[in-house]
């Protein structure tokens, strides 16, 4: 926006006789609180979204009952402001974050002005897990009644319950059917004497893939033959597998189209699953298991095709790594937050695609009752791999699988541990990986001695460390004592009579914590120096640049 534009916003903006649900004014100090703005900006992006406004307005300097300009000094640098879209966005749901921040710079002082998104479709904002409102000038929970507004503007059109006027029975295909009858039967099995006896166009609307004998798009995607998708236009129901290598050049590639049924398989048959071998505590011989669980690869699939939004026209994505396997799909994530759906293992509430999701559920595709992703989890854990990365960002979704252990006596035992419940195992691997942890993950981790270090520097604390065989990466993290520094520094001054910087970074270098950046440490042999500078054990000889430090 030209700066007038926003003059001419800020002036509506001031000119009304109070603040709404979709404005807020602050003065915002300084330190004004990120949890409090991150509320905010819930609820403002909620309220939008009823309102059927694109956006909000935060705006800081401004008092908030006469509307007077009265400037802010809130991250005066813009690097810190900008610096804002991040920290929100690893706070809210789908990674939503600012449209833009504006700075107003006026004669009565400096004006902040957050423009904020409405939330999308279906899917309220929530700000660290929970999700905010405004009632008039309050800012409030949100409330069951609008949650279901807004949650309800996915449902009401479903693409994949769509009829295709010219598609017919033979548009499908009779493998895919057949597959679909036998997977229906396992499903169902009281029913599967009297599903010999119906025929297709019978199964068909009994499995909820047709409607009243029409066919639908879902048909299409499950069973509908590979002549047949230009029915389906301009969607793009296909899955392309991808085989990289470790410096991700492409190896190989193959397109799979409909019917998706058959193709799951298909695409499961290119995945390289082969054995991985490690040795178990308490036997020489070693344990072998697939790389990958079976189930998650065909979960992972369905998932993508289930939750696709086809209306992109874009492909899903099965991408092999040498040792992991990375699966992606268009559209946003529905639940909003993965561990959510994870430690609380609560089924989904509101579907995309919600016909196409009943079908699969029929055909014994996916499990509608929400347990697929925990499953997932919990087979990654009981091999001690990684847990599933996903990321939210971008309105996709991506899940990467990790086919080989990290550390094998750490995720192992950890895994084992009775103690520690998935959440905590959640929270440990996001320790391992070198992954930022909240303010609650934190805490709670220290609570139980589970990490040690400083922000966002934490490892694995002894007491976990003393489990799993880390005893030696425990005493690199950790590093020693200051005084063993110290008394290092000035044995080798007596020992050399003299030592330079060069010479005191070369002596301290390894000795020094792990986790430590290059940067870290030479500011921690800075303070070192400088403590037996001012205590007067040493002084400098040298000259500016190239100092010489000798007992003095």
């Amino acid at each position: 926006m030209t700066t007038q534009e926003l003059n001419d916003i800020l002036n509506r903006l001031c000119g009304l006789e109070a603040e709404n649900e979709i404005v807020e004014f602050k003065e915002a100090k300084s330190n004004y609180d990120f949890t409090k703005l991150g509320k905010y900006f819930s609820a403002l992006s909620n309220e939008a979204n009823l309102k059927g406004k694109p956006f909000g307005w935060l705006v800081f300097g401004i008092e908030d009952k006469k509307h007077n300009i009265v400037g802010s000094i809130y991250r005066s640098k813009r690097k810190d402001l900008d610096s804002l879209k991040g920290e929100m966005a690893n706070k809210t749901t789908n990674r939503i974050s600012f449209i833009d921040i504006h700075e107003v710079n006026l004669p009565e002082g400096r004006v902040v002005m957050f423009q904020i998104p409405a939330a999308p479709k279906g899917i309220p904002t929530a700000f660290d897990g929970h999700y905010y409102s405004r009632d008039g000038e309050e800012l409030v929970p949100l409330n069951i009644e609008k949650i279901e507004r807004i949650r309800a503007q996915a449902t009401k059109e479903d693409w994949s319950a769509a009829i295709v006027p010219a598609a017919t029975l033979e548009d499908l295909d009779e493998d895919a059917i057949a597959l679909a009858r036998k997977n229906f039967k396992n499903k169902f099995p009281d029913k599967a004497d009297e599903v010999d006896l119906w025929d297709n166009i019978t199964f068909l609307n009994k499995a909820k893939v047709t409607s009243k004998g029409k066919i639908t798009r879902t048909a299409l995607i499950l069973l509908g033959k590979d002549e047949s998708e230009h029915l389906l236009n301009p969607a793009d129901a296909k899955i392309r597998w991808k085989l990289m290598d470790e410096l991700n050049n492409d190896i190989d590639y193959e397109i799979f189209g409909i019917p998706l049924i058959l193709s799951v398989e298909k695409v499961f048959a290119k995945i390289r699953n082969i054995k991985y071998r490690y040795m178990q505590e308490g036997t020489i011989f070693p344990t072998e298991v697939a790389k990958y669980e079976p189930f998650s690869i065909r979960e992972a699939i369905n998932n993508c095709i289930a939750h696709q939004d086809y209306t992109k026209n874009a492909r899903i994505n099965v991408i092999e790594m040498p040792d992991q396997l990375i699966f992606t799909n268009q559209g946003s994530f529905i639940p909003g937050n993965v561990e959510k759906v994870v430690i609380e293992d609560s089924p989904e509430e509101f579907y995309r695609n919600r016909f196409l999701a009943t079908a699969m559920f029929n055909l014994k595709m996916v499990d509608t009752a929400g347990g697929g992703i925990k499953k997932i989890y919990n087979f990654q854990r009981a091999r001690f791999f990684p847990l599933p990365d996903y990321d939210l960002a971008n309105d996709k979704v991506k899940m990467v699988l990790s086919g080989k252990i990290l550390d094998l006596e750490y995720a192992r035992l950890l895994a084992q541990n009775k103690d520690l419940t998935l959440e905590e195992i959640m929270m440990l691997d996001k320790v391992q990986k070198k992954l930022p942890l909240t303010d609650f993950e934190e805490k709670h981790l220290k609570s139980k001695k589970l990490i040690e270090g400083r922000k966002p520097n934490f490892f694995i604390s002894l007491k976990v460390a003393q489990k799993t065989g880390q005893k030696a990466d425990y005493t690199k993290n950790k590093g020693f004592d200051k005084q063993y520094y110290l008394d290092l520094i000035i044995k080798a001054i007596k020992e050399h009579k003299d030592l330079t910087r060069k010479d005191v970074d070369d002596l301290l270098w390894t000795k020094l914590p792990d986790w430590m950046t290059e940067k870290q440490k030479k500011i921690k042999i800075n303070h070192l120096l400088s403590e037996l500078r001012r205590s007067e054990v040493i002084e400098n000889k040298g000259t500016f640049g190239k100092p010489k430090w000798e007992l003095k």
